[in-house]
C-alpha cells in the first residue's frame, strides 16, 4: 500500500513540475475524446429521431398517388393524368397476396369546422376503419370507427390534437358535435398530439368514415364519384415491400391501360426504402466516426508516448540514483506505467464530462426536422475510456521498460 501511494505521490508531484507539458497531453487527449462523443452523440440524436419519426407515421407504409401515363410507352411527353379509384382500392386487396392491411382515402382541405365554442379550418380525411392500424395514430380520449360507422354511414367524427385544441379549448371534445361544412357530426374520439415542431398536419386533420366522406366530401372536380385521393397499404414484412409494390402497380396498370413497368407513371411514398436509406446514411456515419475515434485514441497514445519518452530523458540521473538507492526495475516501470495510464484515463474521464455536460444541456433542444437533441451513448463511452485504457497501458509500456533498463552508474554520468 505504501508502494502504491508512494508511486502516485511521485507520478503527481512529475505531472506538477511540468504543468504546462502535462496540460497541453491532456487537453488534446480530452478534446479528442470529447469530440467523439459528442459526434456519436449527434450521430444518435439524428438516429433515434429519424425512427421516432418513421414510427409516428406508422410501420411499413407504402402510398399511392395518382399519376400521369403515357399514351405512348416511354414518351412522357404523350402523358396522361389518371385518378385511383376505389374499384383500383378493392381489386388491389383481392388481388395481392403480400399485402397485410390496405385502406383507400379520400382528402380535402376545403372543410371548416365549427364547434359551439370554436371555429378551425384544417384537413379532412374520409378513412375505413383499418386506417389507424396502419397509420400511428394513438387514441387520447374516446374511440376509433369501426365496420358499423362504416357500413351504416355513420356521421361520426374524430378530431387530431390540434383541431381539438382549437375547436374545445380546454373543455371536452369527446360526445359534442360540430358542423363540418354545415354537415353535422358527433365526435367520437381524440388523438394525441403526433410529431414536434412545426410537423403538425395530421394534428390538424378529422377523419371521417370513408363511405360518408364519399357521399358528403366528393372530390371537387372530379366527374366519377369512385375517384380517391390515395391509398396506403402494408406488406406482412418490410422485405416485401417490393413485391406488395409491384402487385399494387399491376393492377393499377391494368385499370387504367399502361405499362406497369414504367416508373414514371406512378407517385408515391415507400417508407420501407427510406428507411433503408436512412440505415445506409447512418451506417456509413458509423464508420466514419469508427474512424475518427482510432485517430483520435491513436494521436492521445502518441501525445502519452512523447511525453513519457521526454520524461526518461529528463529524470535519467534521478532513476540512476533510485536505482542506485535499491529502486527494483518493477518499481521503476510501474511509476512510469502508471503514469501512462493516469493521463489517458483522467484525459478521457474530463473529455466524456465535458460533452456529457454539453449534451445536457442540449438536451431541451428539438433539432431541425423532429431530429432528438444529441445524447451521451454509454456504450460508447465505456468503449472510449477502456480503449484509452489499453492505449494508455501501450503508451507506458515502451518508455517503463526504457526507463528501467537503464544501469544506475550509466544513468549517474547522464548530465
Amino acid at each position: 500500500m505504501q508502494t502504491v501511494v508512494a508511486v502516485f505521490g511521485q507520478i503527481f508531484s512529475t505531472l506538477w513540475a511540468h504543468k504546462l507539458r502535462s496540460f497541453l497531453t491532456m487537453f488534446g487527449i480530452a478534446w479528442g475524446v470529447g469530440s467523439l462523443l459528442l459526434l456519436v452523440g449527434l450521430g444518435e440524436g439524428f438516429r433515434s429521431g429519424s425512427k421516432r419519426n418513421l414510427a409516428e407515421y406508422g410501420e411499413n407504409i407504402i402510398m399511392i398517388f395518382p399519376g400521369r401515363a403515357p399514351a405512348v410507352a416511354g414518351s412522357m411527353n404523350s402523358a396522361r393524368q389518371y385518378r385511383l379509384t376505389y374499384q383500383d382500392y378493392l381489386d388491389i386487396r383481392k388481388e395481392s397476396p403480400h399485402i397485410k392491411a390496405i385502406t383507400p382515402i379520400l382528402a380535402t382541405d376545403d372543410v371548416h369546422a365549427v364547434s359551439e365554442f370554436a371555429s378551425a379550418s384544417g384537413q379532412l380525411n374520409g378513412v375505413e376503419p383499418q386506417y389507424k392500424g396502419i397509420r400511428f395514430l394513438p387514441l387520447k380520449q374516446g374511440r376509433w370507427f369501426n365496420q358499423l360507422d362504416e357500413a351504416q354511414k355513420r356521421d361520426v367524427v374524430v378530431l387530431g390534437d390540434e383541431m381539438t385544441r382549437s375547436l374545445f379549448p380546454g373543455r371536452p371534445a369527446v360526445g359534442s358535435f360540430i358542423l363540418l361544412n354545415d354537415h353535422r357530426f358527433e365526435v367520437v374520439g381524440t388523438v394525441s398530439r403526433v410529431g414536434r415542431g412545426d410537423d403538425n398536419l395530421t394534428n390538424t386533420r378529422c377523419y371521417i368514415p370513408f363511405q360518408v366522406m364519399r357521399s358528403d366530401f366528393p372530390l371537387k372536380g372530379e366527374e366519377s364519384y369512385d375517384a380517391i385521393s390515395m391509398i396506403y397499404y402494408q406488406p406482412f414484412s418490410a422485405d416485401e415491400h417490393l413485391v406488395t409494390q409491384s402487385e399494387a402497380r399491376r393492377v393499377i396498370a391494368r385499370n387504367h391501360g399502361f405499362d406497369y413497368h414504367d416508373e414514371d407513371a406512378f407517385e408515391g411514398i415507400d417508407s420501407v426504402q427510406q428507411a433503408q436509406m436512412m440505415g445506409t446514411i447512418f451506417d456509413a456515419m458509423n464508420e466514419f466516426l469508427g474512424t475518427v475515434g482510432l485517430v483520435t485514441l491513436a494521436l492521445g497514445a502518441i501525445g502519452v508516448i512523447n511525453i513519457m519518452l521526454i520524461a526518461v530523458t529528463e529524470r535519467t540521473r534521478e532513476i540512476g540514483l533510485r536505482k542506485a538507492l535499491g529502486a527494483t526495475n518493477r518499481s521503476i516501470m510501474l511509476q512510469f506505467f502508471a503514469e501512462g495510464i493516469l493521463l489517458t484515463l483522467v484525459s478521457g474521464l474530463i473529455g466524456m464530462g465535458l460533452a456529457g455536460g454539453f449534451m445536457a444541456l442540449l438536451s431541451n433542444y428539438n433539432g431541425p426536422g423532429g431530429f432528438d437533441p444529441p445524447r451521451l451513448v454509454l456504450k460508447t463511452a465505456v468503449l472510449a475510456i477502456a480503449s484509452l485504457a489499453l492505449a494508455g497501458v501501450a503508451a507506458g509500456l515502451y518508455p517503463a521498460r526504457k526507463a528501467a533498463r537503464l544501469e544506475p552508474v550509466e544513468a549517474l554520468r547522464q548530465e
